[in-house]
């Protein structure tokens, strides 16, 4: 199947610029679903979320890019100092046709050792969708979803088959989710980086 399988990409590709574009199908099957994953390969134009028939596709902003992009790169340096092994799975497409769910993340993570779902899923949301992203990742098993929206960061853990809403990570519960955000919006990546990682060095002593 060809992108032009599904034309209403056309318009996502015709009014691309810096805003969120999202196109939500419905009635798509599992195989359509796979097939556009096939046609789309390594393309990070788009991202894709299925959940039950639902097809939702996105061209992330560039503002979106910058902030998980910003999320990723402060995580890894907390992991490096609290020297934790960690595997960053990126937008790798998660998928279990049994739970007829599909999903790439913003980023993603497996903790001390590599797994075929990872532990940890982060989302950056600019613009609200239709599918609901803990449900989704509920049907992956993913542990612990942070979602980044309207400024601030939201941790959910799983249990007992449902998403809680916690103040801290229970993958990561030594790390100060107060200051990891204070470097988010920093104006200059290198520096926040630097500067975030000589605050965990104080902390730690």
């Amino acid at each position: 199947m060809s992108l032009i399988s599904f034309p209403q990409l056309a318009n996502l590709q015709s009014t691309h610029n810096d805003s969120e574009q999202r196109l939500i199908l419905t009635g798509i099957s599992w195989q359509q679903y796979e097939q556009l994953l096939d046609s789309l390969g390594d393309s990070a134009t788009y991202r894709t979320s299925y959940l039950e028939g639902v097809l939702e596709i996105m061209s992330p902003s560039r503002r979106h890019e910058v902030t998980k992009e910003n999320i990723g790169r402060l995580l890894e340096v907390y992991l490096e100092v609290a020297e934790i092994d960690f595997w960053g799975l990126g937008s790798t497409t998660l998928r279990v046709e049994e739970g007829q769910a599909g999903k790439e993340p913003d980023k993603c993570y497996c903790f001390e050792t590599e797994k075929e779902f990872p532990d940890l899923a982060i989302e950056v949301i600019i613009t609200s969708g239709n599918i609901y992203i803990l449900k989704l990742y509920r049907r992956l098993g993913v542990k612990e979803v942070w979602l980044w929206e309207n400024e601030q960061l939201h941790i959910y853990w799983l249990e007992n088959d449902q998403y809680s809403l916690k103040e801290k990570s229970q993958l990561l519960p030594n790390l100060d989710l107060n200051l990891l955000c204070q470097f988010i919006n920093h104006p200059n990546p290198r520096l926040a980086m630097k500067e975030f990682r000589e605050q965990l060095i104080i902390n730690n002593k």
